[in-house]
């Protein structure tokens, strides 16, 4: 690989792993708009479920403490029954509709939560809604990667605070990523070429998860919303945006 390669790899990397250890989610929003600059598609996204579980492995010592694990499994339970089903319908889903609903189904929920000026502390449905939003995401998440956004938004509308988000974000999308990772390795997808490539990918995503997770305990609440529900935002831009460029 060029020199230019190299670079790009690893601040695609950095940024990933900062985005990861600020929020629990978010290393394909910043490290896979860097990365197709440079390699192809095939080789990028399995790059990017191994170092989204080298990040939020890495920070996971510094937050288990904090997490609220009461909360989570539900939506571990839901998210690995989903996972398979959803791969199974990569075959008849039209990824240029899929993508455009979702990015668009972000873009609303993200844009009224911030705007809504009066915290949400919805209960319906308890343990079972929340296992039922876990399944939907473990369906998204063996689709198409997108493992997150159903879970992250009903976290906020949930009324939690930082670290029980945190907890969810975090222990939700690595359990469903590494899920993930495990289907496309015993299906040959995984490319020797991607485990060469992790390895040069390991320091900046390691450094930036370190980084993301120092100005995470840094934020309170109000702040970690914000950021969340930016990124959010951001990552439903990106899919519409995508999504018409493709048509």
């Amino acid at each position: 690989m060029e020199t230019s390669t190299y670079a790009l790899l690893l601040f695609g990397a950095l940024a990933g792993g900062f985005v990861s250890g600020l929020a629990g989610f978010g290393t394909a929003l910043m490290a896979l708009g860097i990365w197709l600059y440079v390699l192809p598609p095939s080789l990028a996204v399995p790059l990017v479920l191994i170092c989204s579980v080298i990040a939020q492995t890495s920070t996971l010592p510094s937050m288990w403490k904090s997490f609220d694990l009461s909360l989570v499994w539900p939506f571990l339970i839901g998210g690995l029954i989903g996972v398979p089903l959803g791969t199974m319908l990569i075959a008849s889903a039209d990824p240029k509709v899929f993508k455009l609903s979702v990015g668009i189904l972000i873009l609303v929920f993200s844009s009224a939560l911030y705007l809504n000026k009066r915290p949400f502390a919805i209960k319906f449905g308890g343990r079972l809604a929340d296992g039922a939003i876990g399944f939907a995401g473990g369906i998204l998440g063996g689709l198409a990667g997108l493992s997150g956004p159903l879970p992250i938004l009903w976290a906020n509308i949930r009324g939690w605070n930082k670290h029980e988000r945190r907890g969810i974000f975090q222990l939700f999308n690595f359990t469903v990523l590494s899920a993930a990772l495990v289907m496309q390795t015993v299906s040959g997808i995984v490319e020797l070429k991607v485990i060469w490539l992790a390895a040069v990918a390991f320091p900046g995503t390691l450094i930036g998860a370190w980084a993301g997770a120092r100005v995470y305990h840094a934020l309170n609440d109000k702040h970690f919303g914000d950021v969340v529900l930016g990124l959010l935002f951001l990552s439903g831009l990106t899919l519409v945006w995508n999504s018409i460029g493709a048509i």
